[in-house]
């Protein structure tokens, strides 16, 4: 794969690594429309994870997380696009955390992956497995002191294409009551405290998708197995605090880029499908803790 396909990939599977070790649930819609088209791509993601105490500050936390995918081609493609209407993908999050001193907490995940269109029978091409370890420092209830959290991992995943564990490292601080920033590998914001209930930020978020094919095809004479996106986007965000653990969230900006491609087996680029920036939008509801 093309090196900035894997590293883009990559970042999103940090992404949904970090979100899981926090949102006990989640339920999100993203939507993308194709510049100067009549396609869009649009996404239903639903999460649940569920922690169980094993003893005192150690918890197996068991759920899962489905995406429904609809891509909605529109414009006119040399080939039949019936086959792509809608991708599935089911993930199985199994993981353990637990204290290891005062200030590290360590926490391992195991996630399973079904990614597919889902238009055939499952094999193992439909099977993906992901897995992170992360070491977590978190000094944002401590008095006296600017709240900050410091993350540092390994991830692995199959879809990336690359046969070793890959870093994550991510680091949150409070400035003052109300602002406050998160830099590193894969999410850097900057957010402002409005009031108890409401923030604003500005983001650059990481998002996409990789999924096999069951009904392979052939585009322009070449064999196509796997689809995949890849997008970085950048804009402003806002949170509202329903509760304490339960918030409302919208992300809306642009682009800064987006890449969607038919692949073949190899994961070489056989068609793209849309490299037009465009209007990005992610909204949902979220339980963390």
């Amino acid at each position: 794969m093309p090196k900035k396909i894997v590293f883009l990939l990559f970042l999103y599977i940090s992404i949904s690594a970090k979100a899981q070790l926090t949102d006990l649930a989640r339920l999100e819609y993203s939507f993308i429309p194709k510049r100067n088209s009549g396609d869009q791509y649009t996404r239903i993601r639903a999460l649940l994870n569920y922690p169980i105490k094993v003893k005192e500050d150690s918890y197996f936390v068991v759920g899962a997380q489905y995406n429904r995918i609809f891509l909605n081609l529109r414009d006119d493609y040399p080939f039949d696009q019936s086959f792509l209407e809608t991708l599935t993908i089911l993930d199985l999050n199994l993981g353990y955390t637990f204290k290891m001193n005062t200030k590290w907490r360590a926490a391992f995940k195991l996630t399973p992956r079904l990614a597919s269109t889902l238009n055939g029978k499952i094999t193992g091409n439909d099977l993906f497995l992901n897995g992170g370890v992360f070491f977590i420092k978190d000094r944002t209830k401590g008095k006296d002191i600017k709240p900050y959290r410091l993350i540092l991992g390994l991830t692995y995943n199959t879809t990336a294409g690359i046969p070793f564990p890959l870093p994550l490292i991510s680091y949150y601080k409070a400035v003052n009551e109300k602002l406050s920033y998160t830099v590193g590998i894969p999410k850097m914001n900057v957010k402002y405290k409005l009031n108890a209930k409401n923030n604003l930020q500005t983001f650059v978020a990481l998002d996409g998708y990789f999924a096999h094919l069951q009904r392979p095809t052939s585009v322009l004479g070449e064999r196509v197995d796997n689809i995949s996106l890849s997008v970085v986007a950048s804009g402003i965000g806002y949170e509202h605090l329903l509760t304490k653990h339960l918030i409302y969230y919208a992300y809306t900006g642009y682009t800064l880029r987006l890449n969607n491609v038919l692949r073949n087996d190899n994961r070489d680029n056989i068609f793209t499908l849309d490299n037009l920036n465009s209007f990005y939008l992610r909204t949902g509801i979220k339980f963390k803790i």
